[in-house]
């Protein structure tokens, strides 16, 4: 039986290894202590939807966020996706072109995973996704630098070992809010019908730096508003209508009282009483005679008995 030569093999249909692995990205996904579940599943959502990520073990919150390049040295990455959790309900996301920069940091809102959502969606494992943006993308500079930094972050490099050769997914980056919005959809048929896989959360732009994980900030975001504030601002709420129900209480407490003392000085109590003949007054300066009171003698129950009788 003849061997098939070695380069007819690489020009099979469907096959990985047809080409060469050019585009060497790598990301590395890991996170800080203290998450929760939800940011647990996600990432590792997201290591199932990129197969040139790594992963690592959780970062210690005292290091500080210099040693994430050192880290991703070690690894051989060039990106980072790094979650960082703070007291224990805020979530916040680095991703950065690792060591030169530049890097960015959001607010994770909203987030919903793949067992959480249980869409009717679904894709093979390793095929490359589209990457769709919204049009406002062009249109600011400070949004144009995210696009860069997420098409080579979530996009996987063409003949990775890992990927397979096919594109049935899509994700999107959409603004609205001045957020962006992530979803992940499946392309069901040719003409672009689409159906949700998930995960899906929402990015809340914080700042832009120049460096990675640090140095001079290029884009602050002047509409953003820390969850501190935010709780600080609903508890504030929260007391002002507690307040105003109690000053509401107070007032009608003041109507009720005010409303009694109306009734007891009535100014139409003294309509229809009509004047009488003053009688004259006669004052006694002796004491008036006791009365006698004669007490009736009742006869015993014997004697009302032999009375009945006769």
């Amino acid at each position: 039986m003849d061997q098939q030569p070695s380069a007819d093999r690489e020009k099979l249909p469907g096959r990985s290894i047809s080409g060469k692995w050019t585009n060497k990205e790598r990301v590395l996904i890991f996170s800080s202590r203290g998450i929760n579940f939800r940011t647990r599943h996600l990432m590792q959502d997201l290591r199932t939807m990129m197969p040139h990520a790594k992963a690592d073990t959780k970062m210690d919150r005292k290091d500080k966020l210099f040693v994430i390049n050192e880290v991703c040295e070690i690894k051989n990455c060039n990106k980072c996706l790094y979650f960082e959790a703070k007291k224990k309900q805020d979530l916040y996301m680095w991703i950065s072109n690792s060591p030169h920069g530049p890097s960015a940091k959001f607010l994770v809102q909203n987030i919903h995973t793949l067992a959480e959502l249980k869409l009717t969606g679904n894709c093979l494992k390793g095929s490359r996704p589209l990457l769709s943006f919204d049009p406002k993308f062009d249109k600011e500079p400070h949004y144009a630098l995210l696009k860069e930094l997420f098409i080579q972050t979530f996009s996987t490099p063409r003949y990775h070992p890992k990927s397979q050769p096919f594109v049935d997914h899509v994700f999107t980056f959409t603004i609205a809010d001045n957020r962006i919005w992530f979803r992940n959809y499946q392309i069901i048929e040719e003409d672009g019908s689409l159906v949700e896989i998930g995960p899906r959360f929402v990015l809340n732009l914080m700042k832009i730096f120049q460096g990675s994980f640090g140095g001079p900030t290029l884009y602050e975001n002047p509409d953003f508003r820390s969850p501190n504030m935010h709780r600080r601002e609903m508890r504030l709420a929260a007391a002002a209508k507690v307040r105003e129900k109690q000053m509401v209480k107070e007032m009608q407490k003041g109507k009720k009282t005010s409303a009694k003392e109306d009734l007891e000085s009535d100014v139409t109590a003294d309509v229809f009483l009509t004047p009488a003949e003053e009688k004259p007054a006669d004052i006694q300066t002796e004491a008036p005679e006791p009365k006698v009171v004669k007490k009736k003698q009742k006869a015993f129950k014997r004697q009302r008995m032999q009375m009945a009788r006769r």
